[in-house]
């Protein structure tokens, strides 16, 4: 990451290709047995997807988001291009929709989704729009899905010199040849492991670093415990100790503050980082704690990653440190998850929750 300054420039534009859809959610007072009939104790409509939604987040932070995907000219797209500017809408079809349920008692959600048809492919996006799209782009975000048409923009990314960061939720379909073009990488928990069959997260993010030699860095989001990010070091230290990635895990776990009602982030010297029987990577790296909510203000998990996710791209454009970026990502986190829905509660550049980190 360029740590130069944490000014924000003018204008700076993101530009993200993925998904864009509606929610559907549902609350009710426990998650349904099979069979069951129940009834909602509140019901809302809104704009979801994983890149429409953190593309919301980028907006409200004060960048200029540009979306490549693809709706139909049904009642969900119309809804869609309410709450985004799109490239273009499809003739016919159907556009993609969730069924989101909302369970009050445990603040989990279930989701139930529903993808558009016809999918988007590259045919769908003239080179002219894309050059455009891309125009004065500070950084391109790509969500794993859409796979055909990422791929042909993360590589005009490639050409212009484009950063690129990924999303990578899950397992799916094309995303090794996105992967391997990022600078920067935000997986869901599961997702470092299942990738690289390691027997832990934090050897999974050493494996990582070695299998991808441009990722600068990589996080892996743990919802309420937090993240681990690992950061390649790029002037290796020749006096640097080798140590045990996972000792060193364990040694930061134990030096986290009891108290995590305001975010905080550990992270240790530029180390050696040896994962046995997969290798050594010089990095630092770093644990963020998540921001504690009181269950009374919990509301509603969904989306709390893209929120994250869109906080982590304003961060990467407005140059902060590190340990700024990840305590910032938690604030944005946490203030989505007082709001039902993926983007209701996404909070505005000038929302105090946020003064100190626009100072």
């Amino acid at each position: 990451m360029s740590r130069d300054c944490d000014s924000l420039p003018e204008n700076t534009i993101v530009v993200g290709c993925g998904a864009a859809g509606v929610d559907f959610l549902a609350t009710v007072a426990t998650y349904p047995k099979p069979d069951d009939k129940i009834r909602s104790t509140s019901f809302k409509i809104q704009g979801g997807g994983n890149a429409g939604n953190a593309l919301t987040c980028t907006a409200r932070l004060g960048l200029k988001p540009r979306i490549i995907s693809k709706v139909a000219d049904d009642t969900q797209g119309r809804e869609i291009l309410h709450e985004l500017e799109v490239d273009g809408v499809s003739k016919e079809g159907t556009s993609p929709f969730t069924y989101i349920i909302v369970d009050s008692q445990t603040k989990s959600r279930t989701c139930i989704h529903t993808p558009g048809f016809p999918p988007m492919k590259p045919d769908d996006l003239p080179e002219s729009n894309l050059l455009t799209a891309l125009n004065g782009a500070r950084i391109v975000y790509l969500d794993g899905r859409l796979h055909e048409t990422a791929l042909v923009v993360a590589h005009e990314a490639v050409k212009k010199n484009i950063p690129i960061l990924i999303d990578a939720e899950r397992l799916r379909e094309g995303l090794d040849d996105l992967i391997k073009l990022a600078d920067y990488v935000v997986c869901a928990a599961r997702f470092p492991q299942a990738w690289t069959e390691a027997s832990t997260v934090s050897k999974a993010l050493v494996c990582m670093l070695l299998r991808l030699p441009n990722i600068k860095f990589v996080i892996a989001t743990l919802g309420k415990d937090g993240c681990i990010m690992l950061e390649r070091c790029v002037n290796e230290d020749p006096s640097a100790e080798e140590v045990v990635v996972d000792k060193l895990l364990e040694s930061l776990e134990m030096r986290k503050n009891g108290s995590t009602h305001i975010p905080t982030c550990i992270s240790s010297p530029v180390t050696k980082l040896h994962a046995e029987g997969i290798g050594t990577v010089c990095s630092r790296l770093y644990i963020g704690t998540a921001k504690n909510i009181p269950p009374s203000e919990l509301i509603d998990t969904t989306g709390a990653g893209d929120a994250f996710i869109g906080a982590v791209l304003y961060a990467i454009c407005a140059n902060f440190e590190p340990e700024k970026m990840l305590c910032f990502a938690a604030t944005v986190a946490a203030s989505k998850c007082r709001a039902l829905g993926a983007r209701s509660g996404l909070p505005y550049r000038i929302d105090p929750c946020l003064a100190s980190f626009m100072q």
